[in-house]
């Protein structure tokens, strides 16, 4: 059996190459678009369109691959812009964490490490099977978001802070690596999380 420490510089090493690869393609992506403010959205009278067009809006940041590679559909997470299966192949585990024999934080450590463009924060690990959203549209993660069963056992009003303010959420929007980062920045996505939850909380449809 491989070391620990030899196995994450191994890792670390096809890691760097892919990286490498990858940036001699072009496949370094530009930075996101800013979201719309909510205010942006104040021409619109009726109360149920407006609060559904605040999550369509929030629903740009949900549907990146910075969210559904985390949030798939199945138990191996994905990686990249594309969305490619990761590699090499690890699968979510009881806890979210991985496999005994290949854990989450046998590689991805307290922060992102740039030179291999390695993912990095304390709590790295999938989100809950309940909570897989990888291929839905906008309603559909709507109306799951807003099932305690299906969102990690949260009331609509707890999503502000989950989304605006955890800090695993908010790698999201410093991801490194040459990934393009989920638009906005995360205080403009905890702006319309409130203002979609203040008024109702209205699924698009």
């Amino acid at each position: 059996m491989i070391p620990h420490r030899r196995l994450f510089t191994l890792l670390a090493a096809a890691a760097v190459g892919l990286l490498s690869a990858a940036l001699a393609r072009g496949e370094g992506s530009p930075p996101a678009a800013p979201l719309a403010p909510p205010a942006s959205f104040s021409a619109i009278a009726d109360p149920a369109e407006l609060s559904a067009a605040y999550f369509a809006e929030l629903s740009k940041v949900l549907t990146s691959p910075r969210c559904t590679n985390c949030h798939p559909a199945g138990d191996r997470p994905r990686q990249g812009d594309a969305a490619r299966p990761h590699q090499p192949p690890v699968f979510r585990g009881p806890d979210g964490k991985g496999l005994t024999s290949l854990r989450c934080a046998m590689c991805h450590r307290e922060a992102n490490f740039d030179p291999a463009g390695m993912p990095g924060h304390p709590h790295w690990q999938l989100a809950p099977a309940e909570m897989a959203w990888e291929g839905k549209t906008p309603r559909e993660i709507c109306i799951q978001i807003k099932e305690p069963a299906r969102n990690g056992g949260r009331s609509v009003e707890d999503l502000i802070a989950h989304i605006g303010d955890d800090t695993l959420v908010g790698w999201a929007w410093a991801p490194g690596g040459g990934r393009t980062p989920a638009p906005g920045t995360q205080a403009e996505a905890k702006a319309l999380v409130r203002a979609w939850v203040e008024s109702g909380a209205v699924c698009p449809k």
